[in-house]
C-alpha cells in the first residue's frame, strides 16, 4: 500500500485513551472516526485531524496520538468511508476514484458533524477547537476555517490553494478553493508549505498570500515556506519526509493553537 511504504514513527498509547467511534456526518451518515485523548478526567482543547488521500492509516492515527500526548483530544474522521478505504491500496487511479467521491459539501457536512460531536463531549473544553490537515486535508483546513465559527485556529500542511484544471485531480464544478475564501476566514490559519512542491508551486502560494493581503488579512493568517523541502515533508512514512522541517512545523502548529486559545 502507498500509505505504508516506509517505517513510520510510532507514538505509544500508554496514558492515552484511544477509540474508534461513529458520528453523525453529512446526511446523517454514521461516519467512523479515530479518537486519541489524555487518560484523565479533565476537559481539553480538541483538534480535528484531516487525512491525506490515503485515508485514516497509521500515520494519521499516530498524529492523533501525538496531539493527545500534548494534552489535546484529537479526532480523525474517515471522510472516504462511504466509498472505501484507500489506505490498503497501491493503485493511484483507485485511490483517486475513492477520493473524488468526497464532495466539498459532503466534507463540510461531515466536519460539522465532528464539531457537533466534540461539543457534546465532557472531555472537550468549551470553545477550544482547532483543525489541521495534510495534503488533501490541508485544503479542507482552509475551507473549514472559513465555514465554521466554532473553530478557533487552523494549520494547513501543504494543501492545494487554487482550483485544479477542469480535468485535474480534485476538480469539482462550482466548488471554492482557499484562494477564493480568503475574505471569509473566520479563524486564523497557518499554512505550512514546501519550496519544491511539484503539485503546489510557489506561484500559487503567492496567489494565496496576495488574496489574504487584498482583504486586509483580518484573521492574521500566515504562510511559511520551508526551503529545500518537498510535498509531504511531515509524513514520516514517505521518502519526502524531512525530519527538521517536520519538527519545526509541528512546533509551529502547537504554538499556533495555543496562541489562539486552543489548549
Amino acid at each position: 500500500a502507498l500509505s505504508s511504504c516506509a517505517s513510520p514513527l510510532r507514538t505509544p498509547e500508554d496514558e492515552l485513551i484511544t477509540a474508534d467511534v461513529h458520528i453523525a456526518g453529512a446526511g446523517g451518515y454514521q461516519l467512523p472516526a479515530y479518537v486519541a485523548r489524555p487518560n484523565d478526567r479533565g476537559a481539553h482543547g480538541a483538534v480535528i485531524v484531516v487525512n491525506e488521500i490515503f485515508g485514516i492509516h497509521d500515520y494519521i492515527k499516530d498524529v492523533c496520538r501525538r496531539f493527545a500526548r500534548e494534552g489535546y483530544v484529537a479526532i480523525a474522521p474517515d471522510y472516504f468511508d462511504r466509498a472505501g478505504d484507500p489506505a490498503s491500496l497501491s493503485d493511484f487511479a483507485q485511490i483517486r476514484e475513492i477520493v473524488a467521491t468526497a464532495t466539498y459539501e459532503q466534507v463540510m457536512g461531515d466536519t460539522a458533524g465532528v464539531i457537533n460531536w466534540l461539543a457534546d463531549q465532557r472531555f472537550v473544553r468549551d470553545r477550544a477547537m482547532a483543525i489541521t490537515g495534510f495534503c488533501w486535508g490541508g485544503a479542507v483546513t482552509w475551507m473549514a476555517a472559513a465555514r465554521f465559527r466554532h473553530l478557533k485556529a487552523g494549520v494547513a500542511w501543504y494543501g492545494r490553494l487554487v482550483p485544479p484544471p477542469p480535468d485535474g485531480f480534485g476538480a469539482e464544478p462550482g466548488r471554492p478553493w482557499p484562494v477564493n475564501i480568503a475574505a471569509n476566514l473566520q479563524a486564523p490559519v497557518l499554512g505550512l508549505y514546501a519550496e519544491n512542491d511539484r503539485g503546489i508551486p510557489l506561484d500559487t502560494v503567492e496567489q494565496m498570500r496576495a488574496a489574504l493581503s487584498t482583504v486586509g488579512n483580518p484573521t492574521n493568517s500566515e504562510i511559511v515556506v520551508y526551503p529545500g523541502t518537498q510535498h509531504g515533508f511531515h509524513a514520516d512514512y514517505r521518502e519526502s519526509y524531512n525530519a527538521e522541517a517536520a519538527a519545526s512545523g509541528w512546533a509551529r502548529c502547537l504554538a499556533w493553537f495555543r496562541a489562539h486559545g486552543v489548549e
